[in-house]
């Protein structure tokens, strides 16, 4: 049975009138890959900062191993790795100085620190490059001396704010592979926070953020499922006019983004022959497509994923 190691209860939290979450509850299993997924102001930046300590919960709770973030702040630190977005490196020390000074914020010294060091820097692939200074290195390798610095005290939940930023294709690859075999092979539990579509696709479950309010949390498959069938989107000079159209003599519901009328349908390709006959003289193209997590989103909320809130909010 899955145990959840991060319980949110009902949390809260507001930046003077702006709300930043609003009453978010939900729990994030063991050796779970789990995806805050949403775009910039869906309150996913304000968790983060709660869930890694750096921000005090105002109203809710939120637990780590059971512990509560707030008054066993320092329990909850020794668990948890942080890799933040942007960099926390020296750029003019070694990889391995990087390591071992941070190690010694987590009390560890002598051959106990230096061999961790070089676990570490064996388990990203890195060892051979130790004795090198940062500034040497490319994007993806200081990303992997970061998760090095996060997993050096060997913490049981890790936590990443949009990890694959700043890094190539390639890259991103890698970084899939590490967290899945570190799941796997430690049974670490991974909390990633992004705004990219095809990266949340990797994670076991899913929670989409918008405007500080949870509105679906599952895995990738049955978030798409909900939509069902294909998903048809029509493009025209005239959207307003064509989706007026299209309700009163189809009796269809579309969603209208830009240019851009979207509805589904487990029909459609019979669909799109029935709009071609009758709209032709009003489309500039047809598409179809099977569901993705952006039509998820598109669904939920009415709009993309890059288009802004319509509720303006939290970071």
């Amino acid at each position: 049975m899955a145990f959840p190691v991060v319980t949110i209860d009902s949390l809260t939290h507001r930046y003077i009138e702006r709300v930043a979450l609003d009453a978010l509850s939900l729990n994030i299993n063991e050796a779970d890959i789990f995806c805050l997924l949403g775009p910039n102001g869906s309150g996913k930046s304000t968790l983060f900062r709660i869930l890694s300590t750096l921000v005090a919960p105002q109203s809710g709770t939120v637990r780590i191993l059971g512990w509560d973030v707030l008054a066993e702040r320092a329990k909850v630190r020794l668990a948890i790795g942080v890799v933040f977005q942007s960099p926390a490196l020296d750029i003019h020390l070694t990889a391995e100085e990087n390591l071992t000074h941070h190690g010694h914020l987590y009390g560890l010294a002598g051959a106990t620190l230096r061999a961790r060091v070089r676990e570490m820097l064996e388990r990203v692939q890195l060892a051979d490059r130790a004795k090198e200074r940062i500034k040497t290195f490319s994007g993806g390798m200081r990303r992997r001396v970061e998760l090095a610095k996060g997993l050096l005290h060997r913490p049981r939940v890790l936590i990443l704010d949009e990890p694959s930023t700043g890094l190539d294709p390639g890259s991103r690859i890698e970084l899939w592979h590490f967290l899945n075999t570190l799941r796997e092979r430690d049974g670490v539990t991974i909390l990633l926070t992004t705004h990219l579509l095809d990266e949340a696709e990797h994670a076991d479950r899913v929670a989409i953020l918008d405007a500080g309010r949870l509105i679906a949390c599952d895995s990738p498959a049955e978030l798409k499922a909900r939509i069902g069938g294909d998903v048809i989107e029509l493009i025209s000079d005239d959207p307003a006019a064509l989706q007026t159209a299209i309700a009163t003599k189809m009796k269809l519901t579309t969603t209208r983004t830009g240019q851009t009328l979207r509805l589904e349908s487990e029909r459609g390709p019979l669909l799109i022959a029935e709009l071609m006959e009758l709209f032709s003289g009003n489309l500039k193209s047809v598409s179809m497509s099977k569901p993705t997590l952006q039509d998820v989103f598109i669904t939920l909320t009415g709009r993309k994923m890059d288009e802004p809130p319509k509720n303006g909010i939290a970071q």
